[in-house]
């Protein structure tokens, strides 16, 4: 059976900061969703047949996730891939130090903002390599939105997505970052404006406008960051869908960008 629409522009093509690595990483074109728990194979398999989505955003490490994960394995990552699935890598770690989500009370210190973005890739690593994520791949960073105004925030989350990015890139992985096109978003491409690096090879934006492209609604990224494979819209959230028979609550993206 031929793969749904949106599934079959799978290709590899080197993101922004990837000609460092031998091999390119995988790029995925299309639609794509995540849910907080890794759902069970049958799902994964129903989803695969019935729907026209061929990416899973899966929470593999960090302090904050915010479900568990009885099922993500290094099995069930193999025997997905198996089916056709590519990933998203998801790190819920430390949160803005003016963030005010009260269920990720872990907060970036300003004052060692760095060293603890590479910690955090560190563990991210870790995860991956348990999982069986080969090098190459890449593994977004989830910083929660928060309230935007505070310069010494704002820098501090740079400082910290830098971090990240070195630690990672030491480790032959690539790093993505994920939050509110309003806030983590926003502070990151004024960053990459200013010239500041080693920045994150792909953004993965949250704007729930119901537009499912990477062009339309990318706020502070258009109309030149990150467009070179480097990007993916979470633009609809905590939605409820059904495909063979098998219901899940997602949020939808839409890909041009890495994937594992």
């Amino acid at each position: 059976m031929p793969p749904p629409a949106g599934r079959a522009d799978h290709h590899r093509a080197a993101p922004p900061g990837a000609g460092r690595f031998d091999d390119s990483p995988r790029t995925y074109r299309g639609p794509g969703f995540d849910t907080c728990t890794a759902p069970s194979l049958d799902a994964m398999q129903a989803w695969w047949d019935d729907s026209a989505y061929g990416a899973v955003g899966i929470y593999t490490s960090g302090r904050q996730r915010g479900c568990s994960q009885p099922r993500l394995t290094a099995d069930w990552v193999a025997r997905a891939r198996a089916m056709g699935w590519s990933f998203m890598p998801t790190h819920v770690g430390r949160q803005a130090p003016c963030s005010t989500n009260a269920n990720k009370p872990a907060h970036i210190d300003p004052g060692d903002a760095v060293g603890q973005g590479e910690e955090e890739a560190a563990e991210a690593v870790d995860a991956l390599r348990s999982l069986g994520i080969a090098q190459g791949s890449p593994v977004y960073l989830d910083i929660e939105a928060y309230p935007r105004g505070d310069a010494d925030c704002s820098r501090a989350v740079v400082d910290f997505a830098t971090g990240w990015t070195d630690g990672l890139h030491e480790a032959g992985y690539l790093a993505g970052f994920y939050s509110s096109a309003e806030s983590g978003v926003a502070d990151l491409a004024a960053a990459a404006r200013d010239g500041a690096g080693p920045l994150p090879d792909a953004v993965w934006y949250a704007r729930w406008d119901d537009k499912a492209t990477t062009t339309d609604g990318a706020g502070a990224l258009n109309p030149d960051l990150w467009t070179d494979h480097g990007r993916i819209h979470q633009h609809h959230g905590n939605v409820a869908e059904t495909h063979g028979g098998v219901s899940l609550t997602v949020d939808r993206d839409e890909l041009d960008a890495p994937v594992a």
